[in-house]
C-alpha cells in the first residue's frame, strides 16, 4: 500500500510515495515506522527541532549540575564564618543565567521547528488525500459515504500528525533520560539506582498504555466517520428531510450515533484518565525515594547536600516532560488508526482514463468524430447492468438512447466518456479505444451534461467555464445554444450573479441549462445527453436539441421523451443492459415493446406539457429559484 504526498524540498505538483503503515506487529512497532515515514517525508525541520530538545535536555542537566555546584561552593560556605568573596556570586549568577538563556532559546528552536514539521506534514497528507479524491474512480466513490470522505481529508489527517508536535520534546525526554543517568551514577550511584528503577517503570506502563488503547482509538475513528456521514446525508438532503417531516427521525439517528461515539470516547478517557495520574506519581515517588536515599548518604558521608539538590532537581525537571512524553504514546495509537485510514483512501487506484496526462496515448484526427460501442459489458460488483452492449454513432448522427428505468442508459452514457471501465468489449471513438487516447484530448472532444446538474456557489460564468480559458464571446454562444441566456440575462448581475450552493437560486430547469452550455462551451465534437433537459419544459427542450443538431457535432442522448427521439436520426433500444434493437423511430414502432414505451413516454409529455412542468424561460428566479 502506498500513500501519495507532497515532500516540502520539492514543488506541490510533484508526488513523492511513501511506505504505509501496515497493519501488522504491535502499536509501538507501527508507530515507530510510521514516525520514520514523516521523518524521511520533512527530515530538515523535525532535525532542527530534535537539536532544539537534546539542547533543553542537556541544559536542563548542566542546570541541575550548576544548581548542585552554587548549593556546595556558594550557598553552604556563605553560612560560615569566612563567608565567600562577591566574585564567586557574580559567577555564580552569571552560570544560572547563561545555562538559563540557552535552554530558553533550545525551546523556541524546538517549538518552532516542531510546530513547521506537524504544519508540513499535514499539508503533505492533506495534499494526498485531496488529490486522490479528484483522481480516484466513481466505483471508490460509490464504496465510500461521503461523510466518511470528509472525515479523511479533515479530522485522520490533523488525528495522524499531532503526534509530530511532542515528538521532539519526548526525544529530547529520552536523551535527558540518558544524559541525567550519567549525571546521577557521577554524583551516587545509590541515586543512579533510584533512576534505574523508575525509568523502565515508566517505559513499560506506557507500552502497556498503547496496546491496551489501540482498539478503542480505532472504534472512536471509526464513530466518528459514522456520525460525519449521517450529518453530511442529513445536510445535503434537507429538502427530503423537511418536506416528510423527518426532522425527528434524522435526529435520532445523529443522537444514536454520537452516543456511540461517547461510549466509545468514554472508554479511552477512562484509560488515559488511569494512565495520566501514574505518569505524573512515578517521577514525585522517585523523588521522596531520592530524598531518603540522599538524607542516608549525606548522613554517611558518601555525598554532599549540592549533589542531593542536583539530583533532586533532575527529578524535579523529569515530573512535567514525563506528562509530555504520556501524550505522545496517547497519540501514538490515535495516529496509528488514523493514517491507515487515510492509506485506505490513498491506495484506491487512479482513474485510468488520467493516466498519461498531456501527449500521452493516440490522438485524435480533426473534424466530426464517429463513435462505436463494441460488446460493451459492465458490472456494479457482483451485479451486471450491460451484457454485450454494440451500436454506432456516425459522425454528425444523433443517436437516442431509450429504454425503460434499469435498463442501463446512464451507465452506458458514463462509458462512452470513460468515466468507468468497461468489464468487456471497447469504446471507440473514430476508431481509437478511448482508453488509448490521450486523456486531455479525450476531454476536450467529449462532453457530457447529466439529468442531475451540479452548480458551484459561484457567478454562472464561472460555473460555465470551470477554470477553462474560454473567450466570453464562446460563453455567449453556449448560453445561447442551450437557451439559457435569457433568463441569465435577467438576473441581476447576469452572467456575474453568485447562484447558491449547488445552484439552489435557480430553478431545476434553469441549473441543467447552465449545465449544458458548460458542456457546450468547450466546443465539443462528441456530446453525449444524460437526461441533460429532463426539467426543462418540453417546448424549450424541443429548441435546445434541435439547435443542437443544426452543427456538426456528433449526440448521444438518453431520451424520455417523444419529441426528443423523434429528433435523433436512429434510436437505440435497451432493456435489461441489452440492445433489444435499433434503428429509426419509424422502424421500430414494428417492435410492441418500443410501441408500448414510446407510448407512454408520449402520454408523460402531455401532462407535461398541459400542467406547464417547468419555468417560464423568461422568469427571474427570487429567493429559492423559480418553481
Amino acid at each position: 500500500m502506498t500513500a501519495i504526498a507532497h515532500s516540502s524540498d520539492t514543488p506541490d505538483d510533484e508526488v513523492v510515495a511513501a511506505d504505509a503503515v501496515e497493519p501488522d506487529g504491535s502499536v509501538s512497532r507501527r508507530g515507530v515506522r510510521l514516525i520514520l515515514r514523516f521523518v524521511r517525508l520533512h527530515p530538515l525541520p523535525f532535525v532542527l527541532s530534535l537539536l532544539g530538545g537534546v539542547g533543553w535536555a542537556a541544559m536542563v542537566v548542566a542546570a541541575s549540575y550548576v544548581l548542585g555546584r552554587v548549593t556546595d561552593e556558594v550557598i553552604t560556605p556563605a553560612f560560615s564564618d569566612d563567608g565567600i568573596p562577591a566574585s564567586t556570586v557574580w559567577w555564580a549568577v552569571a552560570a544560572l543565567f547563561l545555562v538559563g538563556l540557552v535552554r530558553g532559546l533550545s525551546v523556541v528552536v524546538r517549538r518552532w521547528y516542531g510546530s513547521l514539521t506537524e504544519a508540513r506534514m499535514q499539508r503533505t497528507v492533506r495534499t494526498g488525500v485531496v488529490e486522490r479524491l479528484l483522481t480516484m474512480p466513481l466505483s471508490s466513490y460509490r464504496r465510500r459515504p461521503t461523510g466518511e470522505l470528509l472525515a479523511n481529508a479533515d479530522v485522520d489527517v490533523t488525528t495522524a500528525t499531532n503526534m509530530l508536535m511532542p515528538l521532539p520534546f519526548s526525544l529530547g525526554v529520552i536523551a535527558l533520560v540518558l544524559i541525567s543517568l550519567a549525571s546521577l551514577l557521577g554524583a551516587d550511584v545509590a541515586f543512579a539506582a533510584v533512576a534505574v528503577l523508575l525509568f523502565p517503570s515508566l517505559a513499560m506502563l506506557s507500552r502497556y498504555y498503547t496496546n491496551r488503547v489501540h482498539e478503542p482509538s480505532a472504534l472512536v475513528q471509526a464513530k466518528l466517520g459514522r456520525v460525519s456521514s449521517i450529518a453530511h446525508e442529513s445536510f445535503d438532503g434537507a429538502l427530503v428531510v423537511k418536506t416528510l417531516g423527518r426532522e425527528e427521525l434524522e435526529q435520532e439517528r445523529f443522537e444514536a450515533a454520537a452516543g456511540e461515539l461517547r461510549t466509545e470516547r468514554l472508554g479511552v478517557a477512562r484509560m488515559t484518565a488511569a494512565f495520566e495520574p501514574m505518569i505524573d506519581l512515578l517521577p514525585n515517588l522517585g523523588t521522596v525515594l531520592l530524598l531518603l536515599a540522599g538524607a542516608w548518604r549525606i548522613d554517611q558521608g558518601a555525598t554532599s547536600p549540592g549533589q542531593l539538590v542536583q539530583a533532586v532537581a533532575l527529578f524535579g525537571w523529569l515530573a512535567f516532560p514525563m506528562r509530555i512524553v504520556g501524550f505522545l504514546f496517547e497519540a501514538i495509537p490515535r495516529a496509528v488508526v488514523s493514517m491507515e485510514r487515510v492509506d485506505g483512501l490513498t491506495a484506491e487506484p487512479t482513474d485510468p482514463s488520467l493516466e498519461g496526462g498531456s501527449g500521452a496515448g493516440s490522438h485524435l484526427p480533426d473534424g466530426p468524430l464517429g463513435l462505436e460501442v463494441d460488446g460493451v459489458s459492465f458490472s456494479y460488483g457482483d451485479t451486471q447492468v450491460l451484457h454485450g452492449v454494440s451500436f454506432d454513432a456516425r459522425p454528425g448522427e444523433v443517436v437516442a438512447l431509450v429504454g425503460s428505468t434499469g435498463s442501463g442508459k446512464s451507465t452506458l452514457a458514463n462509458l462512452l466518456v470513460r468515466l468507468d471501465e468497461p468489464s468487456a468489449g471497447r469504446v471507440l471513438l473514430a476508431g481509437t479505444d478511448v482508453a488509448e487516447v490521450d486523456p486531455d484530448e479525450l476531454r476536450a472532444a467529449v462532453s457530457i451534461a447529466f439529468q442531475e446538474s451540479y452548480l458551484f456557489a459561484a457567478p454562472v460564468g464561472e460555473n460555465v467555464t470551470l477554470g477553462r480559458d474560454v473567450p466570453d464571446e464562446r460563453v455567449r454562444a453556449a448560453l445561447d445554444r442551450a437557451r439559457a441566456a435569457r433568463f441569465v440575462d435577467r438576473l441581476p448581475l447576469g452572467a456575474d450573479t453568485v447562484v447558491g450552493e449547488r445552484g439552489v437560486t435557480l430553478s431545476g430547469g434553469q441549473r441543467q441549462r447552465v449545465a449544458l452550455a458548460r458542456a457546450l462551451a468547450g466546443d465539443p465534437r462528441v456530446l453525449v445527453l444524460d437526461d441533460a433537459t429532463s426539467a426543462v419544459d418540453p417546448v424549450i427542450e424541443a429548441e435546445i436539441l434541435g439547435g443542437l443538431r443544426e452543427g456538426e457535432t456528433t449526440m448521444v442522448v438518453v431520451a424520455h421523451r417523444l419529441s426528443t427521439i423523434l429528433l435523433a436520426d436512429r434510436v437505440v433500444h435497451l432493456q435489461d443492459g441489452r440492445v433489444r434493437a435499433q434503428g429509426t423511430h419509424e422502424e421500430l414502432l414494428a417492435d410492441p415493446d418500443y410501441a408500448a414505451l414510446v407510448t407512454a413516454y408520449e402520454e408523460e409529455e402531455a401532462v407535461e406539457h398541459d400542467a406547464a412542468f417547468d419555468d417560464d424561460p423568461d422568469a427571474v428566479p427570487g429567493a429559492g429559484g423559480t418553481r
